[in-house]
């Protein structure tokens, strides 16, 4: 008699799905301080905001690894930090914003 092949059964009814909702949802806690053109400008805020404590997070509609080169608005980044840390983020944002210079 012929060997049958072995049959490998599915574990069981799988866990329900994340809910793929607005961008707002899926970052709860977080809230936007800032949107940079670029993706340079973006990285040298979270740097400077995790050196001062505040969570950080970027979001963004491209990958950027694939689509290195954007044109204007296209390579737009949300810098979001956490909800309580915002207020404090916002002050260092004031702080190295370019302003008016005086003489």
């Amino acid at each position: 008699m012929a060997r049958r092949a072995k049959v490998i059964r599915f574990p069981g009814v799988p866990d329900e799905p994340r809910a793929r909702g607005s961008p707002e949802k899926e970052d709860r806690g977080f809230v936007e301080v800032h949107r940079c053109r670029d993706q340079t400008e973006a990285l040298v805020l979270k740097g400077l905001f995790e050196t001062e404590g505040i969570q950080c997070l970027l979001r963004t509609r491209l990958v950027h690894s694939v689509h290195p080169f954007t044109v204007g608005d296209q390579g737009e980044v949300v810098v979001l930090v956490a909800e309580p840390d915002a207020p404090r983020a916002r002050v260092l944002l004031a702080r190295v914003s370019p302003g008016p210079s005086f003489p």
